[in-house]
Order: structure tokens, then sequence, then C-alpha cells
């Protein structure tokens, strides 16, 4: 039993060998197939990659002569491109040097040609001077003049000419400095003028009396005209009673006396008693009356243009002027309105303003005595300043406020300037009407004399003067200087107070009809 088992296990064994023999040797052929299979599948693999290879490197051979075939043709066409520039390059600088060389041969010409002129000018200069030599020596011969004598006398000549010239310039810079002051000046005028502000409506003395009725004429009249004789022989007024209803009109030259015979008048017609002894009281109170009156007036002038220390006579002599106009304008609203602007004007060019205003206050003191004393206003106005002691400068400013004498310092100059604006604003004085008419009618020729204007009329009292033109003949830019040059014709030729606006106006219409 034993040996049966031993025998299995051995047969099992060797089995177990056999079997795994056999194992390995299957197996081992089946590697040594899988290895032929896959050395066989190498080859291939590496065969093919040999030809792929092979194609590429053909491929990129190909490529690369094409490449070396296309960049040898670039660069022929570049290197015959440069060539027919450098050909190019070498034709022109070719024709360089041949112009180059011409200019040259030009140049060679030319200072050739200058050598000769050269060496021909000085033999003319030498020439000239020889004949210049005898030139002057003939001269000499012929005015008996040495060269000595003629240079001065050209020097002397050239001196007069320099003078004339120099006259000639100092007279235009005269002009031109006069030009700048004039325009100062204005500026001075208008900056005194708006800061003045004075009364612009002219006061005008009235010689009608007014009556309650008409009854009271032949009252005033009285018995065989007693009554009026005793009234015109007090007053120094001629009554004059005519067929003006309620009212007698009273004529004298002084106005003061005027003045007098009103009042007088007036107090009798309210009092209604009227005979020679009511009328001789009557005009002594009304004499007394305008006295107070004249000294009250002056002494409200001089604290209203702020001077003082005026003679009490000189203040009384401007009380009086109230009753003196000019042209409609009263002469002591007048001076008051001098006096302020002369003020003002000292104070723009910095002189003094009180003794401006002095003078300007007593410009035309005279008007208060010229219709008693004869002379001008201006002599009368410088006797008056001497007799009550007034300053050398007032008095020259009185004597030269219209030019009649020299002016011999500013103030007096202001004066003038003060009268003229006072005098010449709109509204201060009266103008008679044919003067008003002739220049209305003169204002409107002017105009009308102008190329392209088609009508014109003269507005504001003559201070404005609208001109309508063609619009086919003036164009906007000439309406400009026809308007300058219009009001430079008006400057020159008309003589007018204060200024005149020319108005040009230029009017294009276009009409239809809508049927």
């Amino acid at each position: 039993m034993g040996q049966v088992i031993i025998a299995v296990i051995a047969t099992a064994i060797v089995t177990a060998i056999v079997t795994a023999v056999i194992v390995n040797a299957y197996q081992k052929k089946i590697a040594e197939k899988k290895i032929g299979s896959a050395e066989e599948k190498a080859r291939e693999i590496i065969d093919e990659a040999v030809k792929t290879a092979e194609t590429k490197k053909k491929e990129v051979l190909l490529e690369a002569k094409e490449e070396s075939i296309r960049t040898k043709n670039e660069l022929d066409k570049e290197i015959r491109e440069r060539r027919a520039e450098v050909s190019k390059s070498e034709h022109r600088i070719q024709q360089k040097e041949e112009n180059i060389d011409r200019k040259l041969e030009n140049a060679e010409r030319k200072e050739q040609s200058l050598n000769a002129r050269e060496k021909q000018l000085e033999r003319d200069k030498a020439e000239v001077a020889k004949l210049n030599q005898q030139r002057v020596q003939e001269l000499e011969r012929i005015s008996g003049l040495t060269s000595e004598q003629a240079k001065e006398f050209l020097l002397q000549t050239v001196e007069e000419d320099c003078r004339v010239d120099a006259a000639k310039l100092v007279k235009e810079s005269l002009a031109q400095a006069k030009d700048e002051a004039n325009k100062k000046a204005k500026d001075i005028v208008v900056t005194a003028i708006q800061k003045c502000a004075a009364d612009h409506v002219a006061e005008s003395t009235i010689s009608v009396v007014q009556l309650p009725s008409d009854e009271m004429k032949g009252r005033i009249i009285g018995r065989e005209g007693r009554n009026i004789r005793t009234l015109e022989t007090m007053t120094g007024v001629e009554l004059i009673i005519d067929d003006t209803p309620e009212a007698v009109v009273l004529s004298a030259f002084d106005p003061v006396r005027r003045e007098i015979a009103r009042i007088a008048l007036e107090k009798l017609i309210v009092d209604g008693r009227i005979h020679p002894a009511r009328i001789e009281e009557m005009v002594e109170k009304a004499k007394k009356e305008v006295d107070q009156t004249i000294r009250e007036e002056g002494e409200a002038a001089t604290l209203e243009v702020g001077v003082h220390g005026i003679h009490p006579e000189l203040i009384k002599l401007l009380g009086r002027m109230k009753y003196r106009t000019s042209y409609g304008q009263n002469a002591l609203k007048h001076s008051i309105e001098v006096a302020h602007l002369c003020g003002l004007l000292a104070a723009e060019v910095g002189e003094d303003v009180r003794l401006a205003k002095r003078a300007g206050l007593l410009h035309d003191i005279g008007k208060s005595v010229d219709h008693e004393q004869e002379g001008s206003h201006v002599q009368l106005g410088v006797e008056l300043c001497k007799k009550y002691k007034e300053s050398a400068l007032i008095t020259n400013a009185v004597a030269a406020h219209h030019g009649d004498f020299e002016p011999e310092s500013m103030i007096a100059l202001l004066v003038q300037a003060a009268d003229t604006i006072s005098a010449a604003r709109p509204g201060a004085r009266r103008e008679t009407l044919d003067a008003y008419t002739n220049r209305i009618q003169q204002l409107e020729e002017i105009t009308n004399d102008f190329k392209g204007v088609e009508k014109s009329f003269a507005i504001q009292a003559g201070r404005e003067v609208r001109v309508m033109v063609v619009p086919e003949q003036v164009s906007d830019a000439d309406m400009v200087l026809l308007a300058r040059d219009i009001s430079k014709r008006i400057e020159d030729e008309l003589q007018y107070p204060g200024q005149i606006k020319v108005n040009v106006i230029r009017e294009s219409r276009v009409t239809d009809v809508a049927k």
C-alpha cells in the first residue's frame, strides 16, 4: 500500500514535471513566434520610415533647390536694377562734370574779362581824376573861388537846406503835439461837462404885466395921463398900453429899471390906489426890494460856487446880472455855470480850483453895467476888477475870455473853454429864425450834394440829419466812408452849437403782388 502510494506520488511528480516541461516548451514556442512576428513588423516599420524619410528628403531638396533658384532670380533682378541705377548715377555725374567744366571755362573767361575791365577802370579813374582836376581848375578860374571857398559855400547851402528840413520836422512835430493836446483837451472838457449838472432851460425876462381887467388901463393912465407920466418919470421905463387885452407892456433898455417898474406896477394893481403920491411910494419900495434881491442873489451865487472874499460892490454887481440876458441865456446863471466848469477843468489839469472858480464867476461882470457905461463888457469888467482890487491873474482872465487879450495863465484859458462850453451847449441860447432856417437848409444841401444820396432830412432842430442812399450805388462798406465825409464837410462849412449826428440809411425793398 505504501509502495502504491509512493508509486502514485512518483507518477504524479513525473507527470507534473513532464507537464511543466511541455508547458514551458509550448510557451517558449509561442514566445518565439511572437518575437518573430514583432521583428518582422519592426522591419516593416523601419522600411516604411526609411521610405518616408527618403521622400521627405527629396521634397526638402526640391524646395531648397526652388528657393535657391528664386533667390538667385531676385538677386539677379536686384543686381540688374543696381547696375541700372549706377549707370544712371554715372551718367548724371558725367553730365555734372561736363557742366562744371563749362562753368569753369565761363568763370575763367569772366575773370579774364573782369581783369580787363579792372585795368580799363583804373585807366578811366586816372582819366576821370585828371578831368576832375581840370574841371576844378576851370571852375576855380570861372568862379573866381578856390576849392576851399567853394566847399564852404556848399556847406552853407547844405546847412540852410538842413535848417529848412529841420523847421519842417519841427512844424510836423508841433502839429502832431497839437493834435494830441486837442484830443486830451477834448477828453478833459467832456469829463468836466459830464460832471456839471447845469440847468438847460434858458430864462427870458418878461416885460408884460397882466391886468385883472381892461378897466385898470384907464386907472393906470390917470387923469390927463398924470399917473403914467409919474410912473415913467420915476422908473425911466416906457409903458405901452395898446389893444392887448388885460396886459401892459414895459419897455426899457435897463433890465433893473424894468424890474422895478414891474414890481411897482404889480403892487399898485394889488393895492388899487393909483395916484402920483402912491406911485412914488411904491416905486421906492420896489427899488428897496430889488436892491435886496440883487444883494441876496449875488451872495447866493458866491455861496453856491464856494468863492469868498469878493468885494461887496462886486457881489451887488453879480446880483444885477440876474436881470441881464444874452441871447436868452441868463447872465448870472451863465456865470455860475462857467465857474463850476472852470473848477472841474482846473481839477482835471491840476490848477488852483478856487482861483479858477473865482475867475469864472467874475468873467462877465462887465455885463452888469454895460448898458449904463460906454465900452464892451470885457473892458468894463477889467476896469471893475482893477477898481475893486482883484488879482492880476483874475483881471487877465476877464480880459482874455473872448480872445481880446492874450491869456497869461492856464486859468485864463480854462475860462475861455468854460465860457464856450456854457454858451454853445444845446438849449443855452436862442437863435434867430432866419439863422436857424438857413442852417437847416445848408445842412440838407450839403448832404444832398454827395453821390448816391437819394434824399436827406434835418431833424431834431438840426441836431441830426438822416441820409437816405440808393442801395444800388452805395454799399454797406461805402456807408461808413459816406458818413465820415458828410461829417467832415459839415464841420468845415457850417457853424453850429453842440454837435450834429449823421445817420446814413441804406434800405432795399422787394415788392410782389399775389394774384
